[in-house]
């Protein structure tokens, strides 16, 4: 349960960003489904960002532009969205509890929290993926996970670049509508491959000596149980209630594995 002391309602994303930067105890709302997980949790200053515009896919000339409230049911069912990068994006976010919370659950609320278990994150990073924000303007996905110092920036747009990339979505639970215990993909234009793993339980990471082990190999079986054996061993996990570092380790090998040999049969 949680209590919100005041709703504020910004005309414009400029004017929420400077709500959230001048005015103390401020927290951008998006779905806000998750706050329901937290115990008697009061927000000050709730500022409500669903009035903005940033609720459409659009095919742009070159990439795609999914804005920050888009729900995770809408990046499920979108034909053009999913009519690239083998649809990992929908499958990404289909196996997300049901239905019913998928057509509330923004894509804005789990990048901009860099949630640890987020699975379309994982797919978001396997592929051509940047972050337009209203003040540091547009970074790629990996550097936005990665520095905490733009935290408090305000996420407008999430920004695809439409390639001919083929990709791959693993996930395993404990049942369907869990959280994942661990999730995988990868995907493949050319000869650059992109392998990224989540749920460790961590954000998702690139592997990167498993991605340029995979540069200039022939792709059979032995070079992807390589890359697959180098993912394990260059990310790090943890233990939580789910699963053990251990086990997590192990089944990343699997998962990996399994995504790039779907890749591979794809071409």
């Amino acid at each position: 349960m949680f209590t919100i002391r005041e709703l504020l309602q910004p005309d414009s994303t400029r004017e929420a960003y400077q709500l959230l930067q001048t005015e103390a105890g401020a927290r951008i709302i998006a779905g806000g489904l998750f706050l329901r997980l937290s115990d008697r949790l009061t927000i000050d200053k709730a500022i409500d960002i669903s009035g903005l515009g940033l609720d459409r896919i659009e095919e742009m000339e070159d990439h795609f532009q999914i804005g920050a409230m888009v729900t995770l049911r809408d990046m499920e069912t979108d034909k053009a969205l999913n009519s690239y990068f083998s649809g990992v994006l929908g499958k990404s976010v289909s196996g997300i509890l049901g239905v019913q919370f998928r057509n509330m659950a923004s894509i804005g609320a789990p990048v901009a929290a860099r949630y640890g278990f987020s699975d379309p994150i994982t797919a978001l990073l396997a592929l051509d993926t940047s972050v337009e924000l209203e003040d540091a303007g547009t970074v790629s996905l990996e550097t936005y996970l990665s520095d905490r110092s733009i935290k408090k920036d305000l996420l407008k747009y999430i920004l695809i670049k439409r390639d001919n990339s083929k990709a791959a979505w693993q996930v395993l639970r404990n049942s369907e509508t869990d959280f994942a215990l661990i999730n995988a993909a990868v995907s493949r234009s050319g000869n650059e491959v992109k392998i990224t793993v989540g749920a460790r339980p961590k954000c998702a990471e690139l592997a990167t000596g498993a991605m340029e082990a995979l540069a200039s190999s022939e792709w059979n079986d032995s070079d992807l149980e390589k890359a697959a054996d180098l993912a394990a061993e260059e990310l790090s996990f943890g233990t939580n209630r789910l699963a053990s570092a251990e086990y997590r380790k192990d089944m990343c090998r699997v998962l990996v594995l399994r995504a790039l040999k779907e890749v591979r049969d794809a071409d």
